[in-house]
């Protein structure tokens, strides 16, 4: 009998009953290409945590390592407890607020910050065996689902143009048109045209070539520099484990409101962040049914709780479902495969991750904006002329964007719809959940302000 490595054909055929490949339309070239055009639009945050968390004191290389390593553990357990292509990593927003509010601003040691987002997985975790992230999502009118996607589509372009300099902050304004004639600026409208003239054409892996061809076009000018540090996965034992649980349950007599303020914020931003970014892909992709259902939710949620538990433990922030994940929806991908190949390639950054910084903001912002632009097609399903649609559907779309947060725009979009239906006299006994969201969101808001 012949040995070696298993034939092409065994291995699709292994994949394809694994991952549903055909009956969602893909293949693995599709699925491995999405996945790369995932990382791609990820990989920023393989610098940036490692650069907001070192402001609070933690060692920057052991947090780059357990970016990667949290990243790569979460993103490969979704491809295949959910065969979902939603990728995962620390979460930016969250993660500057346990820097720069729990820390610095309120004093409290990076360990015991650190414990909280333990602690905070864990409650992610009792919320999604009890029922009640579920009744969350099924409080949630199909139309906010389309006004969501709409709103990150907007928020994912915004972003976009901003890594690209396109746009710039202004004080009088708020925001301006850059200077295009800058380098970073012209080099992501050389991308955006490619990205766009190749989807035109109907090219596979169209954003994959544009962001490689933009990067290595930057390259050849000069615009990539690289200054890596000293780095080797033996840092990662300067983070792994060192959350202090004694300071969060009060064992040394230090915890009080503010520990149970600081859990509370890591638990609602992210629950919210992420149940926006899980409607917004997941519609993109297909795979929500017609009566607005997310298949395998709950898989999907645990996995989220789990990400968040084993990546405080490694040593870093939240981890949450990253938004990017749309761009290796746009690629074609449809199944957790495409999740699987980003988290092998973020398991991969783990030996290299200071170079990271080789893919310039430049070449992966425009597959962000026309990722963006693509994800504006669910607003379609808003009945715009019903003003009890129309006007939570709106400030959901606006406030995402315009706040820099999804939580925002879920919290003014439920929160118009709850209070709209009361005054039309449309609710029922059936809305009492979608009742205590809105109270919720209200005394957080007045309590806390946006997050």
């Amino acid at each position: 009998m012949p040995t070696g490595a298993p034939p092409a054909a065994a291995t699709d055929s292994r994949l394809e009953r694994m991952f549903e490949l055909a009956s969602r339309g893909t293949n693995v070239r599709t699925e491995v290409l999405a996945g790369i055009t995932t990382f791609l639009t990820m990989a920023y945050i393989v610098l940036v945590n490692p650069a907001i968390l070192g402001a609070a004191g933690m060692p920057i290389a052991a947090v780059a390592a357990a970016t990667c390593f949290a990243a790569a553990f979460a993103s490969i357990l979704m491809g295949f407890t959910s065969n979902t292509p939603l990728a995962m990593a620390p979460g930016m927003g969250l993660n500057a607020y346990f820097s720069f509010t729990v820390v610095q601003q309120m004093g409290v040691p990076w360990q015991t910050a650190l414990g909280c987002v333990f602690v905070s997985g864990i409650a992610f975790f009792l919320l999604t065996l009890t029922g009640i992230r579920q009744l969350i999502v099924s409080a949630i009118p199909n139309y906010l689902f389309a006004a969501v996607a709409g709103g990150i589509g907007l928020f994912i372009g915004f972003i976009g143009f901003k890594d690209a300099g396109i746009i710039v902050a202004n004080p009088a304004t708020f925001v301006a048109l850059g200077d295009l004639k800058e380098p970073g600026a012209a080099l992501a409208i050389f991308g955006l045209l490619l990205i766009a003239a190749l989807s035109v054409w109907n090219v596979k892996g169209a954003m994959l070539i544009g962001i490689v061809a933009t990067t290595v076009l930057g390259w050849a000018f000069g615009m990539v520099t690289i200054n890596p540090e000293p780095y080797s996965l033996e840092a990662m034992t300067a983070t792994i484990f060192q959350l202090d649980l004694g300071s969060v349950f009060g064992f040394d007599g230090a915890a009080g409101l503010g520990i149970v303020e600081i859990i509370f914020v890591f638990l609602f931003v992210d629950l919210f962040d992420n149940i926006g970014t899980l409607v917004a892909v997941t519609k993109r992709a297909g795979l929500m049914t017609p009566d607005g259902k997310i298949p395998r939710l709950n898989r999907i949620l645990f996995t989220d709780a789990t990400a968040t538990v084993v990546g405080s433990m490694a040593g870093t922030s939240t981890v949450t479902s990253y938004v990017e994940s749309a761009a290796g929806v746009q690629a074609g991908g449809r199944t957790g495969l495409t999740a699987i190949v980003t988290g092998v390639l973020f398991l991969a950054m783990m030996f290299v991750a200071p170079y990271a910084q080789l893919i310039p903001l430049s070449a992966t912002a425009p597959a962000l904006i026309i990722v963006g632009g693509l994800m504006l097609l669910p607003l379609a399903e808003v009945e715009w002329e019903d003003p009890l649609s129309a006007i939570p559907a709106f400030l959901t779309v606006a406030m995402i964007p315009l706040t820099f947060s999804i939580a925002n725009g879920l919290a003014f979009g439920i929160t118009a719809h709850a209070l709209l239906k009361l005054v039309r006299g449309t609710i029922t006994r059936t809305d009492w959940f979608l009742l205590v969201l809105a109270a919720l969101f209200v005394i957080r808001f007045v309590w806390m302000g946006a997050a």
